[in-house]
């Protein structure tokens, strides 16, 4: 990964917001009459009422898709990067390729893709047609300890969230499902597909190719250092952002998040580039395990991580 710089934040002009709210209003419009017809038992979340909607900026999240719960660690879940978010300005970003090798790097390969401000409205549509709407009724698979699958969109009512439990793991089979939502599921499913490869979706000469996502805020959740047996030997580095562990973060009483700002961020992400992820990080005489988690442009405290 390149040395971090600090770039200035890109805007969204008025024109492309205003495209943006038009094709969600129409889209949410069309989409009225299916979203009524959730029922209680639905696997979904809730829609902020009218007006609740945050004024549209370059950073405003308008999708996201992120995988949920299941059978992992609360350091696992507070870290968790979502699968795809894409933003009012063009921005989407993914987590890229992954190495195998263990220890792993300490900085996860985040990627950003760039989009015209119409294609943010093709995608939108998208969303919308596969069925991201709350109230819709998806069921809940008869499998135990799998993930939740959030899907995220904002319309001109609000923020549209779509919880379906299990989605890849069930995979379209009835495990305790109806047709209906086998088939609403694998809409999803489809969405997902999609929106994994946005050069077929949209057209190879619209997106461009993918650079380094480089991050204005890093988070660190900071556990008490441990040697593990089978490890290989790690260099210890100073920590470079703020004290440690930082604020206990959800119930843990051993695990603790800190953020930095945009000028420590460029110190965190340049000392953790040769970094793995067991690498002992010393903070006022103690070493703590990091796990380094950039924050993506919606997010600015550790309480987004929740």
């Amino acid at each position: 990964m390149p040395t971090l710089t600090r770039p200035a934040r890109a805007l969204l002009g008025t024109a492309a917001a205003a495209t943006l709210l038009l094709t969600t209003a129409c889209a949410n419009a069309n989409s009225a009459a299916q979203g009524a017809a959730g029922s209680a038992s639905a696997t979904a979340g809730t829609v902020e009422p009218t007006g609740d909607i945050p004024e549209i900026t370059g950073s405003t999240l308008v999708l996201r898709i992120e995988y949920t719960g299941g059978f992992v660690t609360p350091a696992m879940v507070a870290t968790a990067l979502p699968m795809i978010s894409v933003y009012a300005d063009g921005r989407v970003i993914t987590e890229g390729p992954t190495t195998k090798q263990y220890p792993g790097p300490a900085l996860p390969n985040l990627q950003v893709h760039y989009v015209q401000a119409a294609d943010v409205d093709v995608l939108v549509e998208r969303a919308r047609s596969a069925g991201v709407q709350s109230g819709i009724d998806l069921g809940k698979p008869t499998i135990a300890d799998a993930q939740t699958t959030r899907f995220t969109l904002l319309t001109e009512q609000g923020r549209q969230v779509v919880e379906a439990y299990a989605l890849v793991e069930a995979d379209g089979s009835p495990n305790g499902l109806t047709a209906d939502q086998v088939r609403d599921r694998r809409l999803l499913t489809e969405l997902i597909t999609a929106m994994q490869d946005l050069k077929a979706t949209l057209g190879a000469n619209r997106v461009k190719e993918a650079v380094d996502y480089v991050p204005f805020e890093i988070a660190g959740v900071a556990m008490p250092w441990q040697q593990s047996e089978g490890d290989p030997a790690q260099t210890e580095k100073a920590w470079p952002g703020p004290a440690l562990p930082g604020t206990p973060l959800g119930t843990s009483d051993t695990m603790g998040c800190v953020v930095t700002d945009a000028l420590i961020a460029t110190d965190v992400y340049n000392a953790a580039k040769d970094a793995t992820i067991i690498t002992p990080w010393t903070s006022a005489g103690k070493k703590y395990t990091v796990q380094i988690r950039p924050l993506l442009p919606d997010e600015h405290t550790c309480a987004d991580l929740a």
